[in-house]
């Protein structure tokens, strides 16, 4: 469990010494249950993890390479340059639902990029406790943000080549947030009410002792958190009434960390009018103290360092988990206890080691032959997690859910050296017949859950065109099944043209290309059949098609017809670099995704062709040439949003109005022709009434009225500019819109603060007032929409402020070499934007500048 670096202490060079440093400085800052570093790969696109603080490596695998494409915190943060804030669960399924589906558990995470643009070298990430909101997180993103500002600036020496990762992760131990295991008594007599801790319980409560000593109340005060109070005094009761709690208390410190009370009774003095009741409380650690008060417990109790490794373990978990304590102690559990390595098991570790809440759940004990469990033979386990060590239970269970009952659980073996006060040792005690106190899930062996086929029925989800869905598959379907090689078939006209391919020889598929329905192929047959073909050798795939080119002499191939409700789409190649079986399971598996392929696939081409057809509604909307004045430029751009492949309503235009030009800028809420539609209609309304001229005020006053007289349902920001080429002054009004920039020729760029009211299509008695400004010769004043500015994670105001800087750095038409033109600026300020493959949101940009006149100084 502790990958590539035992204890990842030992330091193979100055950038690997850096990444771990920074890593456990994150873990600090950020409040984390675990932090790690993502680097750059030598494979073009792929990150992978370099550091791991806090999380045993091999229980994370699926986590250590990312495409840079792929929709997770980790690759936005590099590929956009943001930092990313999750706090919760919550957030986190909202906006990375195939990130929260492979680890569904509560917790928040920050990433932060390593450097800056396409020079960043990866991303500081850290796993953290739930937060409400990212609000609540701004202190530990600001830290976060200046160590992996930190650690870029130590890296920017450090060559290229060395900050490519290509190896599996350092596993890192971090430093103990508290003392090892400590364990006391004490005793509690309902007659007087007294409660009398040891020594050594005093010693574990530290200074909370001076005040634990009288009424039970206080002393549980000071033992527990608040939350555990009544709990424990509940406990108290029922024992002492004879009702003893048959598993030990799992309770909670101060600090958060477990602490584990064990009560029972024992004869009181003569006439007492109850019986005195015993405590023993355990804060799991893995000092000698913690050991021998575990000792005295009827359930088995190990506990795992953050990394997997066992650190303790006492007699009884010996014996239930079927191995001598030499084989357990700084074992990591999965070598020390092979059976536990099933993925149901590995879930609620995963889920213990990054979540607060305690996990209870039944797992059956493998037969004689690994093949199964026995019946009956089921253990009940807990996993309860500390700041330093996830500590577990064990203890045997009847399984639930109807199946056989278990055999009774032995007696507890006795205690023979270390007593408690009064020298009353804990009973053992055996659960009633079908108790199934604290099981919350079963596991079954026999039952792997196939994660990677869920995150793909996701992923496909958001997929919109045919070449994303071909993506998902290659990135989610290979690598599950251990596939190397994919091609993608789609039907059209009765011919199959490649859609998509990879792994397989240049030019190999090229003969195949437009292949008709009668080919005896396999690929074709698979489709016309309805039938899913399966091949474990390249040589059952010849002897099944004699005269058939092959790629390789070795290996295996599937492949699976895409039909979505009952349609041919298409057929799907998987190929395998070395021959293997296809157990049944994993033949359903395979049929069942092809089908989710499928209805993908179809959902893509029918999305693409009305795509097309509101994409050219869009474009006819949009202004073919801007209204022009000898002594004004203008320049427009238009970038639809690549995410859904859906059109918008952002639009901007220049229109003629009176002796001067209109400079117009909106946003009709939402996406889709009924947008589009909208923008038409204002775009319409706006250019009427600015070629009569109308003030800015009621421009915006009379296209509200009419936005919702049209009933649409539908809002929409717009900023209106009037402007005099001759004096540069100009009058505007906004409605909820982004204010403008404005650079001045000495190159200083601000913000034009113009007073506005709210968006169009709310209240139809809603007033504009009008802001007076000058542009001066050379200015450039810039209309935006906020797709330009705004980024997943960010605030706004970070990226007005990024293109105020762009702006200033653009300079002037007169400035740019040869004389070039404001075309030339605009697509300065646009092409960070043109070459992201994920824009959320449309774009539209609008400058203008004023030439200088004969006179003008």
């Amino acid at each position: 469990m502790t990958g590539s670096a035992e204890d990842a202490q030992r330091r193979p060079g100055r950038p690997t010494e850096l990444l771990i440093d920074a890593s456990l400085e994150a873990l600090r800052v950020g409040g984390g249950h675990a932090a790690g570093v993502y680097l750059r790969s030598r494979t073009s696109g792929t990150l992978r993890l370099s550091v791991l603080v806090g999380l045993p490596g091999p229980l994370f695998r699926p986590w250590w390479r990312l495409h840079v494409d792929r929709p997770f915190p980790v690759a936005d943060a590099l590929r956009m340059g943001v930092e990313v804030v999750l706090a919760n669960a919550t957030e986190t399924m909202r906006r990375y639902p195939q990130f929260a589906a492979g680890l569904p558990f509560q917790f928040g995470s920050l990433y932060v990029p390593v450097g800056v643009g396409p020079k960043a070298h990866g991303v500081l990430t850290v796993l953290r406790p739930s937060a409400s909101d990212a609000i609540e997180l701004i202190p530990e993103r600001e830290r976060l943000a200046r160590v992996a500002a930190e650690l870029a600036g130590r890296l920017k020496d450090v060559p290229e080549q060395e900050l490519l990762w290509d190896g599996e992760p350092l596993c890192v131990r971090p430093p103990a947030a508290r003392p090892p295991g400590r364990a006391g008594f004490f005793t509690w007599d309902p007659g007087t009410g007294a409660v009398t801790p040891d020594g050594r319980l005093r010693a574990l409560l530290g200074p909370a002792a001076k005040g634990s000593t009288g009424d039970a109340r206080t002393f549980a005060h000071a033992l527990v958190a608040p939350s555990d109070v009544e709990p424990l005094l509940a406990a108290l009761r029922d024992t002492a009434g004879g009702r003893p709690h048959p598993v030990p208390l799992y309770t909670h410190a101060g600090d958060g960390s477990l602490r584990l009370v064990e009560v029972w009774t024992a004869p009181g003095p003569p006439g007492a009018p109850a019986a005195v009741v015993h405590g023993a409380v355990l804060d799991p650690g893995a000092g000698a103290a913690a050991g021998t008060a575990a000792d005295l417990l009827p359930e088995g109790v190990f506990a795992l360092d953050r990394l997997g490794t066992i650190v303790y373990a006492n007699p009884r978990a010996e014996e239930l988990l079927e191995r001598p304590l030499a084989e357990l102690l700084g074992v990591p559990l999965w070598d020390a206890v092979p059976w536990l390595n099933q993925p149901g098991c590995e879930d609620h570790m995963r889920g213990a080691l990054l979540s607060p809440e305690p996990l209870h759940f039944h797992l059956g004990r493998p037969g004689p032959d690994g093949a199964g469990p026995y019946d009956g033979d089921w253990l009940a386990m807990s996993l309860l997690p500390g700041p330093d060590l996830l500590t577990c239970t064990v203890r045997p269970a009847h399984r639930v859910a109807g199946a056989p009952a278990a055999e009774p659980a032995e007696d507890s073996p006795p205690v023979e050296d270390v007593l408690p006060p009064g020298g009353v040792a804990p009973p053992g005690r055996t659960p009633p017949a079908g108790e199934t106190r604290h099981a919350e899930a079963v596991v079954d062996p026999s039952l792997a859950p196939l994660y990677r086929p869920i995150v793909l029925a996701i992923a496909l989800t958001e997929a919109v065109t045919a070449r994303q869905v071909s993506a998902v598959v290659m990135r989610e379907l290979l690598p599950a099944f251990g596939g190397r090689k994919l091609a993608i078939y789609l039907l059209q006209d009765r011919h199959l043209f490649l859609a998509w391919e990879s792994g397989f020889p240049p030019g190999f598929l090229a003969p195949f290309e437009g292949i008709g329905l009668d080919a005896r192929l396999p690929g074709v047959e698979t489709l016309t059949n309805g039938r899913p073909l399966f091949f474990d050798s390249m040589q059952q795939l010849k002897d099944a098609y004699p005269g058939i080119a092959l790629d390789a002499t070795e290996g295996a191939r599937a492949f699976l017809p895409l039909i979505a409700s009952g349609r041919p789409v298409g057929s799907c190649i998987l190929g395998f670099d070395r021959p293997r079986g296809f157990s049944t399971e994993e033949r359903a598996a395979l049929t069942a995704l092809a089908g989710l392929i499928a209805h993908a696939l179809e959902k893509a081409q029918r999305y693409e062709s009305e795509a097309a057809l509101a994409r050219g509604l869009q474009q006819a909307l949009l202004p073919r040439r801007l209204s022009a004045h000898p002594l004004m430029e203008t320049a427009g751009r238009y970038l639809p949003a690549t995410e859904g492949m859906e059109v918008g309503g952002d639009w901007y235009d220049v229109v003629t109005a009176g002796d001067g030009l209109a400079l117009v800028i909106g946003d009709v809420q939402g996406h889709g022709v009924q947008a589009a539609a909208a923008m038409g209609q204002l775009r319409s309304a706006v250019r009427a009434f600015a070629l009569g001229d109308r003030p800015p005020d009621e421009v915006l006053s009379g296209t509200n009225r009419l936005l919702i007289d049209i009933d649409s349902g539908l809002f929409a920001s717009c900023c209106y500019i009037r402007l005099d080429p001759v004096t540069g002054a100009a009058r505007a009004a906004r409605a909820g819109h982004l204010p403008p920039l404005l650079r001045r020729p000495d190159g200083r760029t601000h913000l034009v603060e113009l007073r506005g009211g709210v968006v169009l299509g709310v209240d139809a008695q809603e007033q504009y007032p009008v802001t007076e400004f000058t542009v001066e010769p050379g200015a450039v004043l810039a209309l935006y929409t906020d797709g330009l500015v705004e980024r997943p994670g960010g605030d706004i105001d970070d990226g007005i402020g990024r293109l105020r800087v762009a702006l200033t750095r653009a300079g002037t038409p007169a400035e740019l070499p040869g004389g070039q033109s404001l075309p030339r600026i605009a697509e300065r300020l646009t092409a960070t934007a043109r070459h992201t493959a994920d824009r959320p949101d449309d774009i539209a940009l609008l400058l203008a500048t004023r030439r200088f006149a004969p006179g003008d100084p």
